[in-house]
């Protein structure tokens, strides 16, 4: 199985990288940070994600996993065009053109698993991060319909929403915001940040073949963040 990850440098998506069984393709945008793999692709998804496109129809890839992402934390009133442009083309725009470009291969083959990495900002919203959430939830809106269109191919779609993770940018996103990592610890029902490997582990059983059935769906891997407080 051909397999590409997204913003396969660091954290979550490294994570999967290292987990996952078959032929690894991966992209980000800092090539030294991938040059430990065999089969890479330096892309910054904000400005040339058709780039990834063709390297994705070139190495008919069987498994795409929509990793990479963006985050900004401020109040509406100031988010610049620009910023506003740039989230949403890296976190809606370039997922759905890689999978408008995997789709064919996976058709023809009648078998193909999708799998996006949202957020749980894209299922319960987070003031100060309205970009960030319209763009995960646009994420989580596009699995449900994909899993529809393209279930008859024998092709899987779902959506993974991670709350906090113990990843630097996870630790790093914690100094924009007003809380202390204390404190967010506390606001999470199980007290704890989820670790990449429990991200990876449920990628690895959603492309098997025990989860053919699994589809649309949106999963919360969040340690009880999404069920209240």
């Amino acid at each position: 199985m051909n397999i590409l990850i997204t913003g396969a440098s660091r954290g979550i998506g490294k994570a999967i990288a290292k987990a996952l069984d078959g032929e690894i393709f991966v992209t980000a945008r800092q090539e030294n940070l991938l040059k430990e793999y065999k089969n890479y692709c330096v892309c910054d998804l904000a400005l040339e994600y058709e780039k990834l496109g063709k390297y994705i129809e070139q190495n008919k890839i069987d498994i795409l996993i929509n990793n990479a992402g963006e985050y900004i934390y401020s109040p509406i009133e100031n988010i610049e065009k620009n910023a506003l442009s740039h989230i949403v083309k890296t976190n809606l725009e370039a997922p759905l053109y890689l999978i408008s470009k995997a789709i064919p291969h996976m058709k023809e083959k009648k078998w193909g698993r999708i799998i996006n990495i949202g957020s749980i900002s894209g299922v319960m919203g987070e003031a100060n991060a309205s970009l960030y959430s319209a763009t995960k939830a646009g994420l989580i809106g596009a699995t449900r319909a994909l899993g529809l269109e393209l279930a008859e191919y024998g092709i899987t779609v779902n959506t993974i929403n991670p709350g906090w993770v113990d990843t630097d940018l996870g630790n790093e996103s914690i100094n924009d915001s007003e809380f202390s990592k204390t404190e967010i610890i506390d606001s999470i029902p199980q007290r704890r940040f989820v670790h990449p490997s429990e991200i990876a582990g449920m990628v690895k059983y959603l492309i098997s073949e025990d989860a053919k059935g699994v589809t649309g769906q949106s999963i919360n891997l969040c340690a009880g963040l999404s069920v209240g407080y």
